[in-house]
């Protein structure tokens, strides 16, 4: 079973911001090869992290609102959240360390 939840514009309250567990927000399209690239690396810690923390896809082409809201100028972008606040963000492709460093943050 994998992880990764769909979030919608009409979803991301309830599914982030009102999260009682961290949520790492990965902001992608279908057309982005960067996004494509990070796409095994976050089911992979998805699976590592269930249970502590969340990651959760917004397709940044069919959800426009959420996109403007967070100030997203460039994809991939994760927006790293605690507490229903946005604490940290890493823009374009990553290794699995770094992600992983950022989550780890999270959950101290």
């Amino acid at each position: 079973m994998n992880p990764i939840a769909q979030v919608t514009d009409s979803t991301f309250q309830a599914e982030v911001t009102e999260s009682e567990l961290p949520v790492v927000v990965d902001i992608w399209a279908t057309w982005c090869g960067p996004c494509k690239a990070i796409a095994p690396i976050l089911d992979q810690l998805a699976e590592e992290y269930d249970g502590r923390a969340r990651i959760v896809k917004v397709d940044a082409d069919q959800n426009p609102e959420t996109v403007t809201a967070a100030g997203v100028t460039s994809i991939p972008t994760l927006a790293f959240y605690k507490g229903g606040e946005r604490v940290d963000v890493l823009i374009g492709a990553h290794p699995k360390p770094a992600i992983a460093a950022k989550i780890e943050e999270l959950l101290a």
